[in-house]
């Protein structure tokens, strides 16, 4: 594995831009699965606040496939087990997560720059990863059509790196998407967010805190040694809610949150209240031509819920499933014949027609091809069989030899860090939990191969 600011290498199977949840996960899995693979992170560092830190059961289910559990268990996080709703005769639960038929049945608070450490660490024992650092991807390159890698800038100076496939894991702001000119449908939100902190040493239970008073509303989420509160506001007001000022806004924080008026004070200033201008937007083809788009690159979604980096993650898991294989074997469609609306999908018809029928739905962590399947080639990249009902805890629903159905774990890289001896090159597969005991329920089959 290479790390730094100046070891760019000349070409790589795939380059990923942007070594956010999304970017770092995919190059965990494909390094895994042999492929050669390049993440260009703009910042020196992943230390950025008010980032995505929900990680949901379905995530911390991938974690244990990977090997990672323990590790990622040991790492400062709080746990979130259940959700309160202030009632007219006292507190109800609306939400009790202990009660989800699921290896981890809690929402795991851990700061996005930790997580991101543990994976780019992990992702450092495998000798086809290289992340750099300080590089900031300002264009795509791209010749007769289709991408033949990337620009960009670094602490050395400008330089470009070629691959067979650029993946665009940089954001709601992505240079991807904009230097490709993907077209992106806008979904309207009524509503923006104020991120700030309340630094406090007392304990509160392990639950989400959800606030609706005098026409405020906001969510506090537990952490060691403070809470942090998402304000929902009117979108298009941060003017007006600054312009009103720091006491004006912990007034409004100390209506919120009575038990924890004594600590409005440690939000020094509006400086200290970050504004996140909430975008709900989908692209209407997640490709062009060697260029494929993820995350929120493809998808910026509402901060509601703390579902965009488990939604990133997912992304990762299917688009390494379906594509490991391809690259791995140097299956580049040609010109004309890229993937529909995500990956895996099928490819337009000979003679650069049209299909009739809609667009194909995005990836999805569950998809796969099954086993005993493989994909047609470079001209036709068939869509994979999708689970009827996707299953929790990062599962899928397969079919056996014998048609009938089972249940086994999303295969999503070997937790050893280092492929079998019978695993084949470009296959992305997961046998064991991270003490080393086969998965409850395991079905023994081959190592799936996209």
């Amino acid at each position: 594995m290479t790390e730094g600011t100046n070891a760019a290498p000349a070409h790589t199977t795939c380059a990923i831009v942007g070594g956010g949840p999304a970017g770092i996960v995919l190059g965990l899995l494909l390094a895994r699965a042999g492929i050669e693979v390049t993440v260009l992170e703009k910042h020196a560092d992943f230390l950025r606040d008010f980032r995505g830190d929900t990680v949901h059961p379905a995530t911390l289910g991938l974690l244990d496939d990977l090997g990672l559990f323990d590790q990622f268990d040991a790492l400062p996080h709080s746990k979130i087990r259940r959700a309160f709703f202030p009632g007219r005769e006292g507190t109800d639960v609306f939400a009790d997560f202990s009660r989800l038929p699921v290896r981890h049945p809690y929402i795991a608070m851990v700061p996005q720059w930790d997580l991101l450490d543990l994976l780019a660490g992990t992702a450092a024992a495998e000798p086809s990863f290289t992340l750099l650092r300080e590089h900031d991807v300002t264009a795509v390159t791209r010749r007769n059509g289709r991408a033949t890698g990337v620009a960009f800038t670094s602490p050395s100076g400008d330089g470009r790196l070629t691959a067979d496939l650029v993946v665009g894991c940089d954001g709601r702001w992505s240079t991807v998407r904009r230097s490709v000119g993907l077209a992106v449908r806008e979904i309207p939100v009524g509503f923006d967010v104020w991120w700030y902190r309340l630094t406090t040493d007392r304990h509160l239970d392990e639950s989400l805190l959800p606030r609706v008073r005098d026409g405020k509303v906001a969510i506090g989420i537990p952490r060691r040694g403070y809470v942090q509160v998402a304000a929902l506001g009117l979108k298009d007001t941060d003017v007006a809610v600054r312009t009103r000022g720091i006491e004006a806004f912990r007034r409004d924080a100390a209506t919120l949150f009575p038990e924890l008026a004594d600590a409005v004070d440690t939000v020094a200033s509006m400086d200290d209240v970050k504004h996140l201008d909430v975008r709900l937007e989908r692209l209407r083809r997640w490709h062009a031509n060697n260029i494929l788009c993820i995350g929120d690159a493809a998808h910026p979604m509402s901060p509601v819920g703390g579902v965009g980096i488990n939604l990133a993650i997912q992304d990762a898991v299917a688009t390494a499933r379906l594509l490991a294989g391809p690259l791995a074997r140097g299956e580049a469609p040609p010109p004309g014949r890229q993937p529909r609306a995500g990956p895996g999908a099928q490819a337009p018809p000979p003679g650069g027609g049209r299909h009739p029928d809609p667009p194909a739905d995005p990836p999805r962590a569950g998809d796969h091809a099954g086993p005993g399947r493989e994909h047609a080639g470079p001209a036709r990249m068939a869509p994979p069989p999708r689970p009827r009902h996707p299953a929790a805890d990062g599962h899928s629903r397969l079919r056996d030899r014998g048609g009938h159905q089972t249940r086994a774990r999303t295969a999503v890289g070997a937790p050893t860090g280092r492929r079998g001896a019978d695993q084949p090159r470009g296959s992305v597969s997961c046998t064991r939990n991270s003490n080393g005991s086969e998965p409850e329920n395991a079905v023994t089959r081959p190592a799936v191969t996209v």
